[in-house]
């Protein structure tokens, strides 16, 4: 079993959390408690933590049961211990990630906090315990609401995009394919049928042999010819395509947008590499960066291509290279160039390479 929760986005914050479980032992150790007493609370403590724990570790949809086992935790150890509280606000913070929408978190919100008014009623308990337990988990519940709706739009958001980059793939895959059919299907018929033709006479009538295979190397030539053209077609579109395609992957994704791109004469390995980046880069802002703006610049400078993509998001301070930046520095790298990646108050990759004096002028 991992340390670390199956959601990369919340890292080590359960372990962080964990430290308000501390107050929990506040009375026991204040009030020199009995072994009986501390092997009740060892007891809570480790029931606490395998509810706590499986709640982040475990992929289930039954995770109510976790919370409702943390708020009989609480039930059970009230009366013996005023730290048993926290029990109640562990439970209000988890709500509202176990439910769907805000109405019925606020509804087993109320009945929470239902649970804590009488057992502070029925058993007298003092008035800090009704404040901390009833208080504080009507707080931390009611502001986790916001973020846990927050949270599933951001995951709306992401089944979105992959959809939208799935169809996109399937619709590019099929131009192609109606392309290639339309290039070729007439011409390769044409060169079958000479070729037979040619095989039937070659014996009867050589000299007209000799003429349908010169005709089927013409055919060949020029499908040849238009398969290039074709190709040459995709690739002077593939850099602008895909500024255009990753507009609207960031847009969709709630990030405003600013783009330039100037005209430049790239091969088609260089531009390539270019809309491998940008797509990468882009991939890596939606999933990670939590940016509100991202800016992409593509110009010529000196000599060289340079590429910009900067955004606003957290950053990331790991010096450790995952598979997309090293596979992008691998591939800029092979053109001769560089790939610079600076991180602290957002995140900016940067990106040049030589052109040839003739296409960086033009």
């Amino acid at each position: 079993m991992s340390f670390l929760s199956r959601n990369k986005e919340q890292g080590w914050a359960p372990f962080v959390w964990l430290a308000y479980f501390g107050f929990f032992f506040l009375q026991p150790i204040l009030e020199h408690a009995s072994v009986k007493q501390w092997v009740l609370t060892g007891l809570g403590t480790a029931a606490f933590l395998v509810l706590y724990f499986t709640f982040f570790w475990c992929e289930y949809k039954g995770k109510l049961l976790n919370v409702g086992g943390m708020v009989i935790l609480g039930v059970l150890f009230a009366p013996i211990n005023g730290g048993a509280s926290t029990f109640f606000i562990f439970a209000a913070s988890l709500l509202p990630f176990t439910v769907e929408t805000e109405a019925a978190t606020l509804k087993l919100m109320g009945a929470l906090l239902a649970i804590v008014l009488l057992e502070w009623w029925f058993l007298h308990l003092p008035g800090w315990f009704l404040f901390y337990a009833a208080g504080l988990s009507a707080v931390v519940g009611g502001s986790n609401i916001y973020f846990a709706q927050k949270h599933r739009t951001l995951d709306k958001l992401r089944a979105a995009h992959e959809e939208i980059e799935h169809l996109a793939k399937v619709a590019e895959r099929e131009r192609i394919a109606r392309d290639l059919h339309d290039v070729l299907g007439h011409t390769l018929s044409l060169i079958i049928l000479k070729s037979e033709l040619a095989g039937k006479l070659i014996e009867r009538d050589p000299a007209r042999a000799q003429e349908e295979i010169r005709d089927v190397e013409q055919a060949s030539r020029a499908a040849l010819a238009e398969v290039r053209s074709t190709i040459r077609g995709y690739r002077a579109h593939t850099v602008e395509a895909e500024f255009k395609q990753a507009k609207a992957t960031l847009e969709t994704a709630g990030v405003t947008v600013s783009a330039e791109s100037a005209e430049m004469s790239l091969t088609p390995a260089q531009e390539s590499v270019v809309a491998l980046v940008v797509r990468e880069a882009v991939t890596n802002v939606v999933r990670h960066a939590q940016a509100r703006n991202c800016h992409l610049r593509l110009a010529p400078l000196d000599g060289t291509c340079l590429l910009e993509i900067q955004d606003d998001g957290r950053g990331s301070g790991h010096a450790i290279e995952g598979n997309g930046l090293r596979g992008m520095r691998e591939r800029i790298e092979a053109l001769g160039g560089t790939l610079l990646r600076e991180t602290g108050s957002g995140t900016k990759l940067t990106v040049r390479f030589p052109l040839a004096p003739s296409k960086a002028n033009s």
